[in-house]
């Protein structure tokens, strides 16, 4: 049977040369929803937003409309006040060291600070992960728990919970920055990307420090070697590791291998004689190294505590250090270190901006800040664009 052919009208001058219309121009508005990516903060508190405003400026995108608070009853709620569907959302969490809403210290309020931080980041991605989006990415530079990242005797891996439930709250990767223990990215199910402060620290030296060149990088500890060992070796500069009875690190805390605790009188099996572990004894504070008439520069990761830090400045001063800095990448100064450090022979603390300290800075002129993002929105720009992160770790070893 033959097949009947369709005839379509011939056209005509006018339709053969029509030309389309002109679409109105997008609004802004239009313009940074069509990037598939968005960028929100997971605390709207003034202190815990300024870092979210920084990395947005860079990108040239807002923040991300969202609402975050606590009910009355103290339970927090999240709500986003935007389509997210089919995008990249990044979070951004900072965790605040105190009271930010008044501005006043509050020690009961401050493992409360941390807790609630978590919620928000896990409240947040939930939400997110409900709303639709394609992926949603947690930008915390300062992770929480980090510390608590090995066994304890009778304790928990609370990093490892941490980890745990923030991929069933929806996350699907992290940037972070300096983890205590770069171990802690294998607690998790999705990718890591551990950005490094290094250089930003190593350029406040070179471009702040008078006569760095006469300066000797300190470890204030035997573990914190490695880190000292990689700024000397990129600054050329000398070393020096303080050891002694002054010294308490985690590594001293008893964990489960020593678990049962020795029990009098108990009961041996026959023929079974475990050699016995000798107690730890510190030989008395020493510095290997000389810093005689020289800048003594303190570098480690964490500023938390000072009592060690301040320790460690005493005895340097009383080895001749005329000048005594100390760096870290997370500024936590909990409790009384503004006064501490005000007290002390430490010149100069410098600490970068991935935790909120802009009350201890009040406190204590001799804080000053490095800011770091830079290096996290060039992060979310590759990681939006599928490009490479090896230009963020260049030169970058497994000690740093």
């Amino acid at each position: 049977m033959p097949r009947k052919l369709l005839l379509l009208p011939p056209l005509s001058a006018c339709s053969a040369l029509r030309v389309p219309r002109a679409r109105p121009a997008a609004s802004p508005a239009m313009n940074a929803a069509r990037t598939g990516y968005r960028v929100f903060s997971a605390n709207s508190t003034a202190a815990c937003t300024e870092l979210a405003k920084r990395i947005t400026e860079r990108l040239g995108a807002e923040l991300g409309k969202s609402v975050v608070y606590q009910e009355t009853n103290g339970e927090t709620r999240v709500e986003i006040k935007e389509s997210v569907r089919g995008q990249d959302i990044f979070i951004i969490q900072t965790i605040p060291s105190f009271d930010a809403e008044d501005g006043s210290w509050d020690l009961r309020m401050l493992n409360r600070d941390v807790n609630t931080a978590v919620m928000e980041l896990l409240i947040m991605a939930y939400a997110l992960k409900t709303a639709c989006a394609r992926n949603i990415i947690g930008v915390i530079p300062y992770f929480p728990y980090s510390k608590q990242s090995k066994m304890r005797k009778r304790g928990s891996i609370v990093c490892k919970l941490l980890a745990s439930m923030l991929a069933k709250a929806g996350l699907t990767h992290i940037i972070t920055m300096d983890l205590h223990q770069k171990e802690i990215q294998g607690f998790f199910s999705f990718p890591v990307d551990n950005l490094r402060a290094s250089p930003f620290l190593l350029q406040y030296i070179q471009e702040e420090i008078p006569n760095y060149r006469n300066a000797v990088i300190v470890a204030k500890s035997p573990d914190a070697a490695k880190r000292a060992q990689s700024y000397a070796e990129r600054l050329r500069l000398g070393l020096a590791v303080i050891h002694g009875e002054a010294q308490c690190t985690e590594l001293d805390m008893d964990d489960g291998r020593h678990s049962p605790p020795m029990v009098k009188n108990a009961t041996v099996h026959p023929g079974l004689e475990l050699p016995l572990m000798m107690a730890k004894e510190k030989p008395p504070i020493t510095v290997v190294g000389d810093v005689g008439g020289r800048i003594a520069i303190i570098v480690d990761d964490i500023i938390d505590d000072v009592e060690s830090f301040v320790a460690a400045a005493e005895i340097l001063k009383e080895r001749g250090a005329y000048k005594i800095y100390v760096m870290a990448t997370h500024g936590i100064l909990s409790a009384e270190a503004p006064r501490l450090i005000e007290e002390s022979p430490i010149d100069e603390v410098v600490v970068t901006n991935t935790v909120p300290h802009e009350l201890q800075k009040l406190q204590c002129p001799k804080i000053k800040t490095v800011d770091i993002s830079l290096i996290l929105s060039e992060a979310i720009r590759r990681i939006h664009n599928g490009e490479s992160m090896a230009y963020l770790f260049r030169n970058i070893t497994v000690d740093d």
